[in-house]
């Protein structure tokens, strides 16, 4: 790298060495032309280093991943005391996401903002990198800006992108309690419209995969990992499990307290659901009233307590709505898969979905682990036909 920069300084030098520029050199010195050259070669090798920045940026594929380039370039450039990321995971929902880091690692720190909703017309009429003194003052909105004060953050940059205000990022103090120059802020300015760019593709990207309603994973993206996590238990020797959920008399909801009334259901529900599930499992809206979670590597017992443990939580939570709601039950059914398994996707899902009717069957609010003779103890009615 030392080789490269000495190359290139020495390449620059020579540009200036030729004999028409040495025989008039105090001339083109005196009327700005060597100056001229030389601020436009660093201009040159500053957007060479941004781009190259921009790229490092881009060639992540996950949030985390691209938030963790950012900080290791800003600063490479400069070093902040802290950097915060706030954005919007779902576009249509004002909840938002923070992430901290302090010396190049994610740390917790204490900003209590629940979203970013009074900042969205300030950046949409000025959408750069501001100074947090500055955008109190502007703003003039004590209540959006007090969160903020507990950080002190000494610039504030907006992600701004044809659906609003995507998110905000909160730069510390400079460790060496020097102000940022223009040239900083102007590579910062420049950087961020990258860093901003690679995470608008990216929350594009996710929300192609999320349902609208509810937040969680779609029926399509459902659907694609089931597929990916059957084939990757055939080259491996543990199981994976599926749980098949639906929402217990929910056309109830619907026709007594109005469909609004019923949506708050579902979204209440979905919360809760990705409250009991890890980063790596897959919980999904399948259709209407009813939900699936795909849990990577998890045998049939572990299911069954993720299972109960969602059952028993959904049992507890509390729905607000303008008028009191009865409580929400939901039914669940639980299947597991490996190696050994002899079957395709759709089988799997149809196993889990025989469990699921079974709790529905015995008086719902329950779970049920699908096993080969369950069809045959279907509870049966009063004419002996099975329920």
């Amino acid at each position: 790298m030392k080789e490269e920069k000495t190359a290139g300084k020495e390449a620059k030098n020579n540009s200036l060495l030729s004999p028409k520029i040495l025989e008039n050199y105090e001339l083109l010195k005196e009327i700005g032309v060597i100056t001229l050259i030389e601020n436009l070669t660093r201009e040159i090798q500053n957007y060479k280093s941004l781009l190259e920045k921009g790229l490092d940026i881009f060639s992540h594929t996950s949030l985390d991943k691209i938030l963790d380039a950012t900080v290791w370039q800003i600063s490479d450039h400069f070093f902040p005391m802290f950097i915060s990321f706030l954005w919007k995971p779902i576009q249509n929902r004002s909840n938002i996401t923070i992430r901290s880091y302090q010396n190049y690692k994610p740390v917790e720190m204490d900003i209590k903002i629940d979203n970013i909703t009074a900042f969205e017309s300030f950046f949409q009429i000025y959408p750069k990198p501001i100074s947090f003194d500055i955008l109190k003052k502007e703003l003039n909105n004590d209540a959006a800006i007090e969160p903020l004060e507990v950080v002190s953050p000494d610039i504030v940059i907006p992600i701004v992108g044809p659906f609003g205000l995507y998110g905000i990022i909160l730069v510390g103090r400079k460790m060496t309690e020097i102000v940022y120059t223009e040239d900083e802020l102007a590579f910062i300015q420049q950087l961020i419209t990258l860093v901003s760019q690679a995470i608008k593709n990216h929350l594009h990207y996710e929300q192609s995969l999320r349902d609208v309603k509810t937040g969680l994973y779609n029926h399509g993206f459902f659907m694609t990992r089931l597929k990916e996590e059957f084939y990757r238990t055939k080259r491996s020797s543990g199981a994976s499990s599926l749980i098949v959920i639906d929402v217990d008399k929910f056309k109830n909801f619907n026709d007594t307290y109005g469909h609004l009334a019923g949506d708050q259901v579902l979204e209440k529900l979905a919360q809760v659901i990705r409250s009991n599930v890890r980063t790596e499992d897959i919980p999904s809206r399948f259709g209407g009233e009813e939900f699936t979670i795909l849990l990577p590597n998890t045998d049939l017992s572990t299911a069954w307590m993720v299972s109960e443990r969602l059952r028993e939580n959904v049992e507890a939570m509390k729905v607000e709505w303008d008028v009191p709601l009865p409580g929400v039950t939901i039914s669940l059914g639980v299947f597991s898969f490996d190696r050994n398994s002899n079957m395709e996707t759709n089988d799997i899902l149809r196993r889990a979905d025989e469990a699921l009717y079974f709790s529905k069957a015995k008086g719902r609010n329950c779970s049920t682990i699908w096993e080969p003779d369950l069809m045959e103890k279907f509870p049966k009615d009063q004419d002996g036909k099975r329920c």
